[in-house]
């Protein structure tokens, strides 16, 4: 018995050492490591609205506040805190200026929260982190003004070190919304409402509203004093080594060491650094790269953790191993040229009327961004929060940020000035480390004092090589627009100092030609050349999305839309408008892409843009709608097939050919891809059926990264007994990359009389054929009627924007009707329109009632009943009315001389029995008065 106790006293003994030693291990383990604590503020605030100004005065910050709670993160949008909204829908412009906030609040409102520090935070440094505000944040502890702080682009942080003792505080939070530098706005005066009238996304209702709150991550954070703080990484390639910055406290010999950590944790180098500079409280060292560091880029982006340890503490960022430069012009990555294939970013969430601040949002936009053959994102006029930064590092995505600056007077408002320089450091401070983080713009189409712009560049490529920067995005002022500044590192224009280098100058004014490229205007230009904001083209606004917009904005301007389409009887067509007018914009699209593809001087392309713009006048201006979904028109295969890393393109001269003509395209491949040899190129003609009438292949190709042109020859006899559309494809043999167009042939000599229709261009001799009871085709000279301006390119932008602009977009085609047996198309504008559509006039046909064959969509504002071909009864005769020019020249214009003979087809055959009748004096009110006397859009604007 006396063993056995003997045995249990030595076991508790050892284990009582055991227990004694482990907790002395702990303790000096513990010594060794920051004591590092976060409290989160998110949930429950008090709040008090401040629209009178007199909390300060007041003292509301030495008081508990107990009007009402919010929920922070979040909005007062979000909790439905503010004015209500009393707009109704109408089309004007107060309610087509941009979606509708439910509740608004411009002024000071006043948060606070009870916090209690705990004890193990003595001695600590405390920090106070507000991730975004707009834009003013002001902050008291126990009712004592601490300090305050102004930006629009990065966090607000604050050093609470000596206001937070251990133990319950007050704290209050002032969130100002006001237009604190009004100068760096321009402002859109076509909108009435003066809070509207803010253009710039970072402070705007027309995408992300003024909302007034905090959101993102809300905390307290204690940490060692003196512990690595900012901390920056500086990869170098040329030099094959990594500088590292960071301030703190000065760290004694043996107590610098740094980690490089990949994604999985595992430790690519570990070293304790002794070699490094100080400079005050700046520490900085050099180290050499590890062998196994890969370069990030979009098809590889490999991330990294650096990590410094000091005796104080320790600092820890991502980063990516890259070099972005302009290399004679050209633009590299990692020495190797890349083409920016970009979109715009504007801020446009209109569920909450702010971006996201979690990267699942931003995820989701860059993950469809990408599906649509995208590898670029510009933030116009505001950088978004760091959430963004992380998904597009981890997708290989480059981003381009911008100053919250749009202003046609920069230089003139010195405070505002200041203001946007310390917002340019604070956004490499912030985001610098980020590898996706390639491009700065000092803002948006920036007019002023230009010197000044390029010494503001000049400090920050002083400050921060990571980067390439840019005095603006595009500027109206010239020479600034036309070509590039002394400290740009790109140029983004939409022309240079010889001509457009994007289709809006272009495509309505020049015969469609497919052999061209913007050389001859950029080929001079030696700055990386960026295109900009290439498209607006507009889309009619799809109906069906109202139910979408579940979240703090109404779609009042839809909903107008819908109302004025339903009360004049058109609204069962407004989904056959939307897919009408989205495919004529995509095929814009597509040659603006390929055109841009096809320039070698080019380094990229920037659309406006992919998804819809809402706002500035509805500029619903998107394939994909403003959530980033589709509409239907087009899918993300197809746009990917004309906008990926490797797209095979065709130059031929035309898209109309006689029997006779032969077709010859060239073939050329864009390839920003990676080098690739020995490639079968195949490439087929076929019919609309689909059969194959010629194909080929040309074998052993070899692309290198870049413009291939010259690869090969197709060819085709163009044998059209009847009019066909023809489709010709080219792509690489076994692999996703493939491209097509279509082309038209027509015959030669087709019937253009009859002897049982009257075919005239007077309304005199129409009458009088009618009165007898005959088939009428009656062409007037378009010149001569009331109308619209026939053209092919839809609205630019937005009719209530723009409104001084022939407004329509696109045709309607009654694709179905035997009217068009002999004429292939489909039921929108595709390329073979184009002169049909430049030689005509689109007539109002309200006020009588008749069956468009081809029906004119009309713009969302005015949404006339439009037609440059319709049929109808007219007395006791039969009636085909055309506003397209199907008489002149009729010799040389194959397109018009086709759909003649197929409406004098229709004519002739039994199929032709309009159902609608009118009469003459309907189609006389159609006629001028006189030649001044033509249809203006701009009066109902007013």
């Amino acid at each position: 018995m006396d063993k056995y106790k003997t045995t249990i006293s030595l076991l508790f003994k050892g284990l009582f050492n055991f227990y004694c030693g482990f907790l002395l291990l702990l303790l000096f383990s513990n010594c060794s490591k920051e004591v590092q604590t976060s409290i989160s503020l998110a949930g429950e605030w008090n709040l008090k609205l401040d629209s009178l100004n007199v909390g300060e005065k007041e003292g509301w910050a030495k008081n508990k506040i107990e009007d009402i709670t919010i929920s922070i993160p979040g909005t007062l949008d979000d909790s439905g805190i503010g004015k209500p909204n009393t707009l109704e829908p109408a089309l004007n412009n107060y309610v087509l200026s941009n979606l509708t906030r439910k509740h608004q609040y411009i002024g000071k409102a006043w948060y606070q929260k009870e916090v209690e520090i705990p004890s193990n935070w003595e001695d600590k440094s405390i920090e106070l982190l507000l991730e975004r505000v707009i834009w003013k944040s002001t902050v008291y502890i126990d009712g004592e003004r601490i300090d305050s702080k102004n930006s629009l682009i990065g966090k607000h942080q604050y050093d609470l070190t000596k206001k937070l003792s251990t133990g319950k505080h007050l704290l209050t939070v002032v969130i100002d919304n006001s237009n604190i530098f009004p100068t760096i706005n321009v402002k859109g005066d076509k909108y009435p409402d003066t809070i509207n009238q803010d253009m710039a996304h970072a402070y705007t209702n027309h995408t992300q509203i003024k909302w007034n709150g905090i959101l993102g991550k809300i905390s307290l954070t204690a940490k060692n004093t003196g512990s690595p703080k900012n901390l920056q990484i500086y990869p170098d390639l040329k030099e094959d080594n990594i500088e590292v910055t960071f301030f703190g406290l000065l760290p004694k010999e043996g107590d610098l060491k740094v980690e490089i950590l990949d994604l999985s944790g595992k430790n690519v180098v570990t070293k304790t650094i002794s070699d490094f500079k100080t400079d005050n409280d700046k520490v900085s060292f050099l180290i050499d790269k590890p062998t196994s560091l890969v370069p990030w880029d979009e098809f590889n982006p490999v991330l990294y953790t650096l990590r410094v340890k000091t005796n104080a503490g320790t600092a820890a960022a991502k980063f990516g191993y890259r070099e972005i430069e302009k290399d004679n012009g050209v633009l590299t990555l990692n020495g190797n040229r890349i083409f920016l294939r970009g979109n715009l970013e504007c801020a446009i969430f209109p569920l909450t009327g702010h971006p996201p601040l979690d990267k699942g949002g931003w995820d989701k936009l860059i993950g469809q961004a990408k599906n649509y053959g995208l590898n670029h994102l510009r933030f116009h006029s505001w950088c978004p929060p760091r959430a963004a930064f992380e998904a597009a590092d981890e997708a290989g995505f480059y981003l381009q940020v911008e100053l919250p600056h749009w202003s046609l007077h920069f230089g003139e408002d010195k405070k505002a000035t200041k203001f946007l320089k310390e917002e340019a450091y604070k956004v490499i401070e912030d985001y610098g480390n980020h590898p996706s983080f390639i491009f700065m713009a000092m803002g948006n189409e920036l007019q002023g004092d230009i010197q000044h712009l390029n010494t503001m560049v000049a400090d920050l490529k002083e400050l921060d090589k990571r980067h390439l920067y840019a005095t603006t995005a595009f500027s109206f002022q010239k020479p600034t627009g036309t070509l590039p500044e002394p400290q740009d590192d790109f140029f983004i224009t939409q022309w240079t100092d010889k001509g457009w280098i994007r289709g809006q100058g272009i495509f309505n004014s020049q015969y469609p030609n497919f052999n061209k490229d913007y050389s001859e205007n950029s080929d001079h230009i030696k700055t990386p050349l960026i295109s900009h904001e290439i498209g607006q083209y507009s889309v009619y606004p799809d109906i069906s999305e109202i139910p979408n917009y579940k979240g703090v904005l109404e779609p009042l301007n839809f909903i107008a839309i819908k109302n004025d389409l339903e009360k004049k009887g058109m609204l069962s067509l407004a989904a056959d408008f939307t897919n009408s007018s989205g495919k004529l914009a995509t095929i814009l699209y597509k040659e603006e892409i390929e055109r841009a593809l096809k320039t070698s001087s080019f380094d990229g392309f920037q659309l406006l843009q992919l998804q819809d713009f809402p706002g500035q006048g509805t500029a619903l201006v998107g394939l994909l709608n403003a959530f980033w979904e589709s509409k239907g028109v087009v899918s993300a295969e197809e746009f990917s097939e004309f906008n990926s890393e490797l797209v095979p393109l065709i130059r031929f001269e035309k898209a109309v050919y006689e029997t006779g003509e032969q077709f010859k395209a060239q073939i050329e491949i864009a390839n920003f891809y990676e080098v690739k040899e020995n490639e079968v190129i195949a490439w087929t003609i076929t019919d609309d059926n689909g059969e194959v009438l010629k194909r080929g292949s040309i074998k052993d190709v070899n692309l290198h990264i870049g413009n291939n042109e010259d690869i090969g020859l197709i060819e085709y006899a163009i044998k059209a007994e009847k009019a066909q559309k023809l489709n010709v494809s080219v792509g690489l043999k076994d692999s996703k990359y493939k491209n097509s167009w279509h082309i038209w042939g027509y015959p030669k000599k087709v019937m253009t009389a009859s002897n049982n229709i009257v075919i005239t261009s007077s309304m005199e001799a129409a009458k009088l054929a009618l009165e007898q009871g005959k088939k009428v085709l009656l062409n007037p000279d378009f010149n001569t009627l009331k109308g619209i301006e026939g053209r092919f390119v839809p609205v630019f932008w937005s009719p209530v924007h723009f409104p001084n602009q022939p407004a329509t977009m696109g045709l309607l085609v009654d694709d179905t009707n035997t009217a068009f047996n002999e004429f292939p198309t489909d039921s929108y504008t595709d390329w073979q329109w184009w002169d049909l559509c430049i030689n005509s006039k689109s007539v109002i046909t309200d006020a009588i009632e008749v069956t468009p064959l081809v029906r004119v969509i009309d713009n969302f504002v005015t949404n006339h009943n439009l037609s440059n071909l319709f049929e109808a009864k007219v007395g006791e005769g039969e009636l085909i009315f055309s506003s397209i020019d199907l008489i002149s020249d009729i010799e040389n214009r194959p397109v018009a001389r086709q759909l003649r003979y197929s409406l004098l087809k229709y004519m002739e055959s039994e199929s032709f029995n309009p159902s609608k009748e009118i009469e003459f004096k309907d189609l006389e009110d159609i006629k001028l008065q006189d030649k001044k006397n033509t249809f203006s859009t701009t009066d109902i604007y007013k």
